[in-house]
């Protein structure tokens, strides 16, 4: 999810790929997020709060941890320029928001993420398409005949790879049908999509390493799917013992 926070600061052809995924997301959601227990309006606003608090946030922390540099240039902190931003601090701010708002309307947790996983899938996509467009999140040199030539090499089509594993992953849990216990559609789509990072990542040419050559992206998924194993466990079990 950070990455396509991070993309949108990005050039404007791919802010509005991201723009359109949210908005096709957003209207997806509404059609069932009543089943889920939020309403249309709570959704929006959720939503809406949530995207404006990432914003603010993000250019506000960056201005503060460089203090110095903007007390000299204040109204620098209004730049279009997506360097001036800290796309981990606008996301906890996006959260914190969202949890405060969620609090405050009275929202059930897993609800609410399953409400929210149609969103979370669109972004999903528009993140390949923008990154497709912008030629990042590129591929390694390959053989294959179907590689493409990037950056002066025939690589792998890691983007087309990625967005043809989003589009299978949002038309599974498009076709789900609502009988499952709350929370399960959203770690559904955490569990996918981290399985599909964690497999896809060993084709990508801009993997970043640590720890003598480990993938970092590989790891946080398998961190992310022995979350996503306990957390569905324990929805398993607390309906069950409804």
């Amino acid at each position: 999810m950070i990455e396509v926070f991070r993309s949108l600061f990005a050039p404007p052809r791919h802010f509005i790929l991201l723009i359109a995924a949210l908005w096709i997301g957003l209207a997806l959601a509404e059609k069932r997020s009543e089943r889920h227990g939020v309403s249309k309006e709570q959704l929006n606003n959720l939503t809406f709060n949530s995207l404006i608090a990432y914003v603010i946030g993000g250019r506000l922390l960056f201005a503060l941890s460089n203090f110095s540099a903007f007390s000299q240039s204040p109204f620098s902190i209004f730049s279009p320029n997506p360097d001036l931003f800290d796309p981990m601090s606008g996301l906890v701010a996006a959260i914190l928001v969202g949890l405060i708002y969620g609090q405050r309307q009275k929202l059930r947790l897993w609800g609410t993420l399953d409400a929210l996983t149609p969103i979370f899938a669109m972004l999903a996509i528009g993140l390949h398409l923008a990154h497709l467009a912008a030629g990042t999140a590129f591929g390694s040199p390959t053989s294959l005949p179907w590689g493409i030539d990037l950056w002066n090499a025939v690589r792998h089509p890691t983007q087309l790879y990625e967005l043809l594993a989003s589009l299978l992953i949002f038309g599974w849990l498009w076709s789900r049908k609502a009988d499952s216990p709350s929370g399960l559609l959203f770690l559904h789509f955490a569990a996918l999509t981290a399985g599909a990072r964690l497999f896809l990542e060993a084709f990508r040419g801009d993997s970043i390493l640590i720890l003598g050559g480990l993938r970092l992206a590989q790891i946080v998924a398998w961190a992310i799917l022995l979350i996503v194993f306990i957390a569905s466990e324990s929805v398993r079990r607390q309906s069950q013992s409804l």
